[in-house]
């Protein structure tokens, strides 16, 4: 009897990551890490990895042989959709082509020669940029670009507004299908009253059909715009370690050490022995001034940017979901994960920049 064969394992079929197509690679080694580089796709695997060639970066010096890579499909996504124009606005969150890469960061300031200054998260560095090397930052999540494009957004808007329109002019006519009868029925109860009683039991019946509940938040209470670091401040201090990169720790300033130099003890990591609170001596381009308290009313929406408090540091991510409340699911780009957090776990994301907190553009909504 011949043995059946094993059947051979297909290849990977994602649609955007066919042979030939067009797509942005991160990159993962150190100094680049976040960026991305535009490519092709060479051959997919029966894994999750893909062969690819990129336009930019070359095996020779001469620039003639394309450098191919295996790389994995959580570093790929497909070329974002960009505005043939665009104006772009202080603090909003942006992509620079920079180095023949993409990456991200947030416009800081709106100059009047029609260049924009960029502040970068990952090497803290500020860099001017014209308009063309510009374009809204925009995040492959559930194989869709968040936002979308924004003439899209505005036809989705336009049949939104159009919808409410039309729900507005019934709504109208309803009001004052009820007004005629609210008058109808005022007139004839109000039999033998004085004008100003009818008139008053009318007005009081069309204002309670009209009411519009108050959905007013509290504002966040502002920072001081130039924040020094003396002893016993509060602070938040970051690391450069593999894994730690983006985590923000709460400590307390001990005292200088020298120039751009602080000695600082954590509020929540301990000495290998338990005996004591970690202190560390700190240059200040990774301290910064605790994050001004924001009050939260309302709950946190989808695909707002957030942090997260994790491990006994803050690490910032984005909302994908908004499980039963308080619960939120949150996704990590630097890490490719997506933990669930409390409310209470979560506060919104500010950037301290040129001396003063900077919250991001609100760009990414449904």
């Amino acid at each position: 009897m011949t043995p059946r064969s094993t059947p051979k394992s297909k290849s990977n079929q994602n649609p955007h990551f066919k042979p030939g197509s067009k797509v942005e690679i991160m990159s993962e080694e150190d100094g680049f890490r976040g960026s991305f580089y535009t490519g092709t796709v060479v051959k997919a695997t029966r894994t999750s990895n893909f062969v690819v060639e990129y336009d930019k970066l070359f095996e020779d010096e001469e620039g003639t042989k394309p450098l191919q890579e295996t790389v994995n499909e959580f570093q790929m996504r497909p070329i974002p959709p960009r505005e043939k124009k665009r104006e772009f606005k202080f603090s909003e969150e942006v992509d620079a082509f920079h180095n023949d890469g993409w990456w991200e960061g947030v416009i800081t300031e709106v100059n009047d020669d029609g260049k924009f200054a960029v502040f970068f998260r990952s090497t803290k560095e500020q860099i001017e940029f014209s308009e063309e090397n510009l374009r809204l930052h925009r995040e492959w999540i559930n194989g869709a670009w968040k936002p979308t494009l924004e003439g899209e957004e505005e036809e989705k808007k336009e049949e939104v507004k159009e919808k409410e329109n039309e729900g507005s002019r019934n709504k109208r006519k309803l009001v004052e299908e009820e007004e005629k009868e609210v008058k109808r029925r005022v007139n004839k109860r109000m039999q033998g009253c004085v004008a100003m009683q009818r008139k008053k039991a009318l007005l009081d019946l069309i204002m309670s059909i009209r009411k519009v509940p108050d959905t007013t938040q509290v504002k966040p209470i502002e920072s001081p715009k130039d924040a020094k670091f003396s002893k016993g401040m509060l602070v938040e201090v970051s690391s450069d370690e593999d894994g730690l990169k983006g985590a923000w720790f709460a400590a307390t300033i001990v005292e200088p050490v020298g120039k751009d130099k602080y000695l600082i003890e954590y509020q929540a990591l301990r000495t290998e022995d338990d005996s004591d609170f970690l202190r560390e001596e700190i240059d200040t381009v990774h301290i910064r001034p605790r994050p001004p308290q924001t009050i939260m009313i309302d709950r946190f929406k989808k695909l707002e940017e957030v942090d997260a408090l994790f491990n006994d540091a803050w690490w910032v991510g984005v909302v994908s979901r908004v499980n039963t409340f308080p619960k939120y699911l949150v996704f990590f780009k630097d890490s490719n994960e997506e933990l669930e957090f409390k409310h209470s776990d979560l506060r919104p994301h500010q950037d301290w920049i040129n001396g003063k907190w900077v919250t991001p553009s609100k760009a990414l909504k449904l």
